[in-house]
């Protein structure tokens, strides 16, 4: 499940910005497939640190995953020609993750439940080399 798409990009940065990033064909337009790729990098980048403690993809994408993929994907379209401000809001995104990935931030979403039923249990037996198996070797 993508964790932002190009709407939320434009509502956050504004369609002339979109174009100026993704326009490579110079027709006026958001190029989708440039918009879309950088999208989905940012997604592997956020998964990466969501994976050490929530299971993917997740239910429901909470408010700040949209914020975080938005920054992130306006960071990688901007590639060496960002601004000190794109800069400094993707390498906040990257400490929230990290904390995130840490225990430090939560996302605000309800863990997975866990099966029902009584837990499993494990008994120890007899050892099988035990002193008295052995006596004699």
């Amino acid at each position: 499940m993508p964790y932002a798409a190009i709407a939320d990009l434009i509502t956050r940065y504004g369609e002339d910005e979109l174009v100026q990033l993704t326009d490579r064909a110079g027709a006026g337009v958001i190029d989708a497939a440039v918009a879309q790729r950088a999208l989905a990098d940012a997604d592997a980048e956020i998964d990466g640190y969501l994976a050490v403690r929530h299971t993917l993809p997740l239910d429901d994408v909470p408010p700040l995953l949209v914020r975080i993929a938005c920054d992130i994907t306006r960071y990688r379209l901007w590639d060496d020609r960002a601004s000190e401000e794109v800069r400094m809001r993707y390498e906040d995104a990257r400490r929230v993750l990290e904390a995130i990935a840490a225990g430090r931030v939560t996302l605000g979403v309800t863990p997975p439940e866990s099966p029902a039923g009584p837990r499993p249990s494990v008994r120890a037996g007899r050892s099988v080399f035990d002193a008295d198996n052995m006596a004699g070797w």
